[in-house]
């Protein structure tokens, strides 16, 4: 080969197109509630490897309730997590952001001990409570219909298990929580009263659970927030397309036998990403936000809570 035609050769390969590289996966912090409706979308995303097409490398911790997440997220040290319709005070105060509803819940008691025969009864007894939680929700939408509030009752703030063992042994007359705990707590005292629920006051209020993003990660890198959803979506679809599959895999992954997790899952509304979809666009999500404003507001957890379409990233969510 002469010099020149060596020449010609090392420029043609010059000029060839370069080979793309695959972006580097993303490590991706993601906080979840152990129960049924929000482990699973994560159960389904691992057993479905829906991460990978997306670029996502998951990093799942798991909490008691949803204000832990969102003082984890303003803390800089989550990405994602999942909250109860008790804690969408925060996004409605600018603390994170709704990417997504998860699925409308009818899980939520306000139970009572034997003997105690109505909401009235409780005035001025000890009632245990998650604060911040639909277990605080169901409480107040409880007593506000019986005339009543907090005010007029020891309220005490407890975490989920500590309610369970302070109803069981008698040190509380009452409480604000939710299934499967309520049949725990009826396994062992059989008698206890159930003085309201989810659907005493459904539709006007819908017990939704949400997805939820910190601040930063939407504004500052929403390719990885739209990633994330998209993951969401396919584990929704998933999971109202196979709920027995479903049930199975969000045993395995939280370690609740599947006989308690059945009837939790059959008692919920569980969405598709297409009825999400039709009900971002037409303003239903919207409405159901909007109502949990007026309860915060009037509940007195939030003075001026934010519209929901500034706390909604309904766009985003349509998007993926």
């Amino acid at each position: 080969m002469t010099r020149r035609t060596l020449l010609a050769a090392g420029a043609a390969a010059l000029t060839l197109p370069r080979v793309a590289h695959a972006a580097a996966p993303k490590s991706v912090r993601v906080g979840y509630i152990g129960d049924f409706p929000n482990a699973s979308l994560f159960a389904v995303a691992n057993d479905q490897k829906l991460w990978e097409p997306e670029g996502l490398v998951p990093d799942l911790k798991v909490f008691t309730n949803g204000p832990i997440q969102v003082q984890a997220m303003g803390a800089g040290s989550l990405d994602f997590g999942t909250i109860g319709p008790g804690a969408l005070w925060l996004p409605a105060s600018g603390r994170a952001k709704v990417v997504a509803i998860n699925d409308v819940g009818f899980s939520d008691r306000l139970i009572a001990q034997p003997g105690i025969a109505s909401i009235a009864d409780l005035k001025g007894k000890k009632v245990g409570v998650p604060q911040g939680t639909s277990g605080d929700m169901i409480l107040r939408l409880g007593l506000a219909k019986a005339g009543l509030t907090i005010k007029d009752m020891q309220v005490v703030p407890m975490d989920p298990s500590t309610v369970v063992a302070a109803f069981s042994s008698g040190q509380i007359d009452g409480a604000g929580i939710w299934n499967p705990l309520v049949d725990v707590i009826r396994r062992r005292v059989p008698d206890l009263k159930e003085l309201a629920a989810n659907r005493d006051f459904y539709p006007d209020v819908s017990f939704v659970n949400a997805v939820v993003a910190r601040n930063e990660v939407v504004s500052g890198d929403p390719d990885l927030a739209r990633s994330f959803v998209s993951v969401v979506k396919k584990a929704i679809d998933y999971r109202a397309a196979n709920l027995d599959r479903t049930v199975e895999l969000t045993s395995a992954l939280i370690h609740v036998p599947v006989d308690v997790l059945m009837p939790v899952a059959k008692s919920r509304l569980l969405l598709t990403s297409a009825q999400l979809d039709a009900f971002t666009r037409d303003g239903t999500v919207d409405r159901w936000l909007g109502r949990f404003n007026a309860m915060f507001k009037e509940f007195g957890t939030v003075a001026d809570p934010l519209p929901p379409n500034q706390y909604y990233d309904g766009k985003l969510f349509l998007s993926a």
